[in-house]
């Protein structure tokens, strides 16, 4: 309990951000290199800390991928994928996209769903059957050829968030951005500064604005040490695995803090 403290305290240290981060040249970070999972580590639930089960994350022709060819059914194998590096105030930005058919007894809300994962807390703290890690969560989505289905929602698996001056308890909250339905590629871009701001972009528009991100609620460990109304300011990045396959082809970060952290 005490190092899972002290890796979270870390965590939480909070970076200042530039306000005018336009006024330089942007520096993009590529955390996915186009090769291999190198600086990533995998928790997948029921296995440990770095076993990548059945393969589900891969690196094949440039693209990184979810994949569940190797599984018989899913058996609520929610899987994260981290980056090595916590920040604090950073742009993210990915282009992704769903592609064939959900894992077989995956269940009807992760049809054509992922997710960036921000703000967790340590990859090595989480427990072995932990679902989720606290986090909050950029809900990426597809449609269904026939229904609307915005994407970059809000989900937050132990967390509440601020809109406008009210506390948001409940899970998920959608964004006002339009459908995609298909196999087609979505740009998504995640600006978060620190426990104070956050955007959510698509194909370059603002769909969802919120703010202070902060621990709360029962979906987390029973025993997680860190108060209920813990302002997150900083924590790990990670890709989801809820069952349904996915690609990404980039994966970037532009780093905000006027303080830059050695890797």
């Amino acid at each position: 309990m005490r190092s899972f403290v002290i890796l979270l305290t870390v965590s939480l240290v909070l970076f200042s951000c530039t306000s005018q981060p336009g006024k330089e040249k942007e520096e993009w970070i590529q955390l996915f290199n186009g090769k291999d999972l190198d600086g990533w580590t995998v928790k997948i639930k029921g296995h440990p800390l770095g076993e990548n089960f059945n393969n589900t994350f891969r690196v094949e022709n440039g693209i990184l991928k979810v994949s569940y060819d190797n599984y018989e059914k899913f058996d609520a194998s929610y899987g994260h994928l981290f980056y090595r590096t916590p920040y604090s105030c950073y742009k993210i930005r990915v282009e992704y996209r769903f592609t064939g058919e959900q894992c077989q007894d995956g269940p009807s809300w992760a049809f054509r769903n992922n997710g960036i994962m921000y703000h967790c807390q340590p990859p090595e703290t989480m427990l072995t059957d932990q679902d989720f890690p606290v986090s909050v969560e950029a809900q990426l989505l597809g449609g269904d050829g026939v229904s609307e289905r915005s994407t970059m929602n809000v989900c937050t698996p132990g967390t509440h968030i601020v809109f406008d001056t009210t506390l948001v308890t409940q899970h998920c909250v959608n964004s006002l951005s339009k459908t995609y339905h298909g196999d087609v590629w979505v740009t998504a871009e995640l600006v978060v500064y620190g426990d104070s701001i956050i955007h959510h972009i698509v194909n370059g528009d603002t769909v969802l604005t919120y703010s202070k991100p902060q621990v709360g609620g029962t979906n987390k460990p029973a025993d997680y040490p860190v108060p209920d109304g813990t302002l997150l300011k900083e924590g790990y990045i990670a890709l989801q695995a809820e069952s349904h396959p996915t690609e990404f082809r980039k994966v970037e970060l532009l780093d905000l803090s006027k303080e830059k952290r050695r890797k």
